[in-house]
């Protein structure tokens, strides 16, 4: 099969991993450094029709769409009307990510659960209604921020300077919303609209400093699976995952591609967090090593609305991803840092996010630069060997949490020279 993956960044290297380990030839735009090694790359148009000739030029079998901002931009819509399956969401379906406001509408249409909340388009109304909310509050840029658009604010000064920096931008609308507590999970659903396949549980790591404090992020790290109690997953399955498949059928949205579920783990059961539209950065690259199944054949049966659940599997054991960002990031990550790679053994994989070659060398090109993944019979020896491995990369100055996994109480096994590599 000749499968065309859209983006650049770590969840595309793992998206092209996931495709090329099961023989598929991988086309990829506009890719990076370590995606060339396993795709072709191609010119990268960026327009969503200019996009959809190009999987036409090329006679792709399916399209695999990675970063939100192409689903918002219609490339499914753009692919589907050239008869090119394509794995995603159409724009208007993809508006469950990309406008907060109305996802969280949504939810309470479909009796989803979700924090009490509400939207804001204008600034003086959401400080006033900042002002009255009990600490913390919930601040959310509500349209697209790439993970980034959350300040949870702990007093009103901070909820008040959040909604500021949100209405500095054009067009700008907010969710206010109560801040819940628990455990933060992800469940992502393969789905053709109807039918799903739920992937591992995984958690994410979000602030960039140990302790979960500092800035959001876009991911500092992972652990799969997370350890999921049955009947939390069963009201997973029902209030959440079903339900929000079955509302976006009944509001003429079929929902085709990866429902990605952020959740919360509250006294009161789960409830969402967000949705997103395509796999999760970096959780992409914690589920996808431990898929068995071919990802590129769900792919096109999910776009053909003919998904099998049952062939979709993953094998046992465990991953685990240690991210290493820039210096300065979030703020003002530094560039051109040169970077050497050691080495990787089997369970072992280096995932490009942030790189690009400069004369040939490779550096640093984003904040979230590298994603140092492992798979092991289970989570502590995965957390081994991932931060064993993420400690033999050569990039001066990067930032790495070294309490991934620490929320369960996971911990990574020391490794030594007689630990296979």
């Amino acid at each position: 099969m000749r499968v065309l993956v859209i983006g650049g960044g770590g969840r595309e290297h793992a998206i092209v991993d996931a495709c090329a380990r099961k023989g598929h030839e991988v086309l990829c735009t506009p890719g990076n450094p370590g995606i060339a090694a396993l795709a072709r790359l191609l010119p990268s148009p960026q327009d969503a029709d200019s996009l959809a000739e190009l999987a036409v030029q090329e006679g792709v079998d399916v399209v695999i769409v990675g970063p939100e901002a192409y689903l918002a931009a219609g490339v499914v819509d753009a692919c589907m009307g050239r008869g090119v399956p394509a794995f995603g969401p159409t724009r208007a379906a993809s508006r469950l990510e990309g406008d907060k406001a109305w996802s969280k509408a949504f939810m309470t249409r479909h009796g989803i659960p979700t924090a009490q909340h509400r939207a804001f388009t204008g600034l003086a109304e959401a400080l006033a209604h900042a002002a009255t909310c009990p600490l913390p509050t919930v601040i959310k840029d509500a349209g697209l921020r790439a993970g980034k658009g959350v300040t949870i604010a702990h007093t009103h000064a901070e909820a008040e300077a959040a909604l500021h920096d949100i209405f500095t931008q054009s067009g700008a609308s907010v969710v206010v919303e109560d801040f819940m507590t628990g455990q933060e999970v992800t469940v992502l659903a393969l789905t053709d609209g109807e039918r799903y396949a739920l992937t591992p549980p995984s958690q994410d790591h979000k602030t960039i400093f140990e302790g979960d404090i500092g800035p959001m992020t876009g991911g500092m790290g992972v652990i799969c699976p997370f350890p999921l109690p049955a009947d939390a997953l069963a009201v997973i399955q029902s209030d959440i995952i079903e339900r929000t498949l079955a509302g976006m059928r009944a509001e003429g949205l079929p929902y085709t591609g990866v429902l990605y579920a952020g959740l919360m783990l509250t006294p009161t059961g789960p409830k969402v967090v967000e949705f997103n539209a395509r796999f999760g950065d970096p959780e992409a690259e914690a589920v996808l090593p431990l898929l068995e199944s071919d990802l590129a054949q769900h792919a096109l049966d999910a776009a053909r609305g003919q998904l099998d659940p049952v062939s979709v599997r993953f094998r046992a054991g465990a991953s685990a991803v240690i991210i290493l960002a820039a210096p300065g990031y979030p703020a003002e990550p530094q560039k051109g840092i040169p970077i050497t790679l050691p080495p990787t053994g089997a369970g072992e994989i280096i995932y490009h996010a942030g790189t690009a070659l400069q004369e040939g060398k490779l550096v640093s090109s984003g904040g979230r630069v590298l994603a140092v993944t492992a798979t092991a019979d289970t989570l502590n020896a995965a957390l081994g060997r991932a931060y064993a491995l993420a400690d033999r990369v050569a990039f001066a100055g990067a930032q790495l949490r070294r309490d991934i996994g620490a929320r369960i109480g996971a911990f990574p096994e020391k490794q030594t020279e007689s630990d296979p590599v």
